[in-house]
């Protein structure tokens, strides 16, 4: 067996949060604070997201003070404009912006303010989908976005809407190959209730921001809620997990069918992909699937959807 992407990149895992707030916008801490909650939980990076709206100044915040060898910061922010199709302004995070990012033109969209973020560099998410109520047609409409935000921590918190992956895997049906981001959109009006809860583990050979973002846009990374992937592997059709303990072992694709492996603090499961294919009435099989994996207490890592072409 061989490992795949990103298992068998050089580098290492980073842990990083792309999604959290301070007080240059609604967020109940400093910058240097929320960044040292972070630094203190063994996070290796940190995107400091706070509104981009008028009414806090257009802020994106120069967090570059607080590099080192052992944590790094993007710059970035969580982008406004008009409107969703229930009529409510667009949350679009940004990250790579560079510091003197337009503030939005007047009459720009939310699918403008998108593109422009783009091609000023920044990899870009559609955020908590279910907390905004995003349909399908919002969902193809930011026709440049990376990824899908699929698990806000905040979210799912302060409110029991924290999921996105309904949103992702319509888009990945109708061929749109984004993948998925977990998050915390910490503002900390809890103590650290709404932090912690969800993020990234990248890829990367260094701290190095750039680095960092370039393998958030390859896709170079998975999610979690806590359970993390050690390496997954593929032989022809066999796709072999290997993960810290956890209750199940998930395969899930562009269909209803799933193959899977249940036991207590499992470590390892070999699935074959060829049972996604069975079933009545499959008039075509699915061309992509995910890897799902869950711990005794209910916490869940995710895979990015593969695409069977790429493998």
């Amino acid at each position: 067996m061989a490992s795949i992407e990103p298992f068998s990149l050089p580098g290492k895992f980073l842990r990083g949060n792309l999604h959290t707030h301070s007080t240059l916008s609604d967020g109940k801490l400093s910058s240097a604070q929320v960044i040292e909650r972070y630094k203190a939980a063994g996070y290796d990076f940190l995107v400091l997201s706070d509104h981009f709206v008028e009414i806090y100044n257009w802020p994106v915040a120069d967090t570059r003070e607080f590099r080192s060898d052992t944590f790094t910061t993007i710059l970035g922010a969580e982008l406004h404009a008009p409107k969703t199709n229930v009529g409510e302004l667009w949350h679009i995070l940004a990250s790579g912006l560079p510091l003197d990012f337009a503030p939005a033109g007047e009459n720009e969209t939310g699918i403008q303010i998108a593109r422009r973020a783009v091609e000023a560099g920044a990899f870009v998410l559609i955020a908590h989908p279910s907390w905004s109520q995003l349909d399908l047609d919002d969902g193809l409409s930011i026709d440049c976005a990376h990824a899908v935000e699929i698990y806000n921590h905040g979210c799912a918190v302060e409110c029991a809407r924290g999921g996105g992956w309904y949103l992702l895997d319509q888009l990945c049906n109708l061929g749109h190959r984004l993948t998925a981001v977990a998050t915390d959109d910490a503002h900390f009006t809890y103590g650290d209730q709404d932090a912690f809860g969800g993020w990234v583990n990248v890829r990367a050979e260094s701290l190095d921001p750039e680095l960092i973002l370039t393998a958030l846009k390859a896709g170079h990374f998975y999610a979690s809620q806590g359970p993390q992937f050690n390496n997954i592997e593929l032989n022809d059709t066999k796709l072999k997990v290997n993960c810290t303990p956890v209750d199940s072992i998930i395969i899930v694709n562009g269909t209803s069918r799933t193959t899977a492996k249940f036991g207590k603090a499992i470590t390892s499961g070999e699935l074959d992909l060829k049972d996604l294919q069975k079933g009545w009435l499959l008039e075509k099989p699915s061309p992509w699937f995910r890897v799902v994996i869950t711990d005794g207490q209910g916490k869940s890592a995710w895979t990015n959807p593969y695409w069977l072409d790429d493998l």
